[in-house]
């Protein structure tokens, strides 16, 4: 992973964004580094995994009222998935 060498007035200038950022940082004083941020991957919210519950349920629903499964419509995909790769070259 590649990380991003910054000095630290720009780091506490910039913090908000380096801490959203998924790339590492190594902070410097002048020119020497004097410290890394490594940021972690957050941990999905309970409101989050119970929205994408619902969806799931959701699709389940839609996939069978148009009366076709799961394999059918990662078939479609595929197929045409492969027509657009032929198009390309």
């Amino acid at each position: 992973m590649q990380t991003t060498k910054v000095g630290i007035r720009e780091f506490r200038e910039n913090l908000a964004d380096y801490l959203e950022s998924k790339t590492p940082v190594a902070i410097t004083r002048h020119g020497s580094t004097i410290g890394i941020y490594v940021p972690t991957k957050p941990k999905p919210r309970q409101a989050d995994l119970e929205a994408l519950r619902v969806a799931g349920e959701r699709m389940q629903e839609l996939i069978a009222a148009a009366g076709t499964t799961e394999d059918e419509i990662v078939a479609d995909f595929k197929k045409a998935r492969r027509g657009r790769r032929a198009r390309k070259g």
